[in-house]
C-alpha cells in the first residue's frame, strides 16, 4: 500500500501597507479607520489574522501586515472595498475625507511572496506583556539581482532561517518582495518578549556556529548592500 505524504502548506503572498502620518490627529482616525472599517471588512472578504504595528521610535508610520494565498484576491480587495456597504459607512471618515483633511500623509504598498521554508504566516508565541513586546521587520537589499536572489538562497537553502528557528526567533514571515520602492529586496519579521531578550537573541545569533560558518562561505558574499531594521510594538487592535 503507497503511504500517503502530508500535503505541504499553500504559499501565501502578504500585503504591507505603510501609511506615514504628520500628527496625533492622524494617527487616531487611522486606528479608528482600521478597527471598525478596514480589518471587519477583510476578515469578512475571507482574509486570515492581520497585524498592525507602528515603530517603537516615532508616531508617524503605521504597518499593516495582510496575508493571503490567493494573490489576486489580495491585490483587487481595495477595489472591492469600495463596492462593500458596510465598509463604506463604517469606514466614512476614511473614505469620505476632504482634500484638504487627508487621514495620512502618504501610503505605500509592499506586495511579498513567502519564502519556501516558511510558506506561511506564524502567529508569535510570546507569553510576556504586550507593551513589552518587540516585532523587528527587516528589509535587505541586493545591489543587483543576482545578489539579491543569492540572499533569498542564503535564507531557503543555506538554512538561514533554520538558524533563526532553532534559536527562538519567532519569525512571523520571511518573504521576497514582488513590488515595493526598495526593490531588489527581501523583508522578515521577528517577534520578542522584550528589547532585552532580542539582544540576547542576537548576541546568540552573532556566536552561533552554524552561523558564522554560513557568513564565512564566499559563496554568498557581499549579497546585501543596504539594510532596514525597524522595531516595532503591535497595535492593541493588532491580532499578532
Amino acid at each position: 500500500m503507497t503511504q500517503a505524504h502530508p500535503v505541504p502548506p499553500k504559499k501565501e503572498f502578504y500585503s504591507l501597507l505603510v501609511y506615514h502620518l504628520k500628527d496625533k490627529g492622524q494617527e487616531a482616525r487611522l486606528d479608528t479607520y482600521c478597527q471598525q472599517a478596514l480589518i471587519p471588512f477583510l476578515h469578512k472578504q475571507g482574509f486570515g489574522k492581520i497585524g498592525v504595528f507602528k515603530p517603537v521610535t516615532n508616531d508617524t508610520t503605521l504597518y499593516i501586515l495582510i496575508p493571503s494565498t490567493n494573490l489576486e484576491k489580495l491585490l483587487k480587495w481595495p477595489e472591492n472595498a469600495l463596492k462593500d456597504a458596510a465598509y463604506l459607512q463604517n469606514g466614512k471618515d476614511y473614505v469620505e475625507t476632504a482634500w484638504d483633511q487627508p487621514v495620512y500623509s502618504r501610503m505605500e504598498t509592499i506586495v511579498l511572496e513567502a519564502f519556501p521554508e516558511m510558506p506561511q504566516l506564524s502567529a508569535p508565541e510570546l507569553k510576556g506583556p504586550d507593551t513589552a513586546r518587540i516585532y523587528e521587520l527587516r528589509s535587505y537589499e541586493g545591489s543587483t539581482e543576482r545578489l539579491y536572489q543569492n540572499k533569498v538562497e542564503m535564507f531557503n537553502k543555506g538554512n538561514e532561517v533554520g538558524i533563526f528557528k532553532r534559536l527562538g526567533f519567532n519569525a512571523v514571515f520571511y518573504a521576497s518582495v514582488l513590488s515595493g520602492s526598495k526593490m531588489p529586496n527581501l523583508m522578515y519579521m521577528t517577534s520578542f518578549e522584550s528589547r532585552a531578550e532580542r539582544e540576547a537573541h542576537w548576541k546568540a545569533f552573532g556566536a552561533d556556529a552554524e552561523w558564522k560558518k554560513l557568513i564565512g562561505d564566499t559563496y554568498y558574499a557581499h549579497n546585501v548592500s543596504h539594510q532596514d531594521i525597524i522595531l516595532c510594538h503591535a497595535t492593541p487592535y493588532s491580532e499578532y
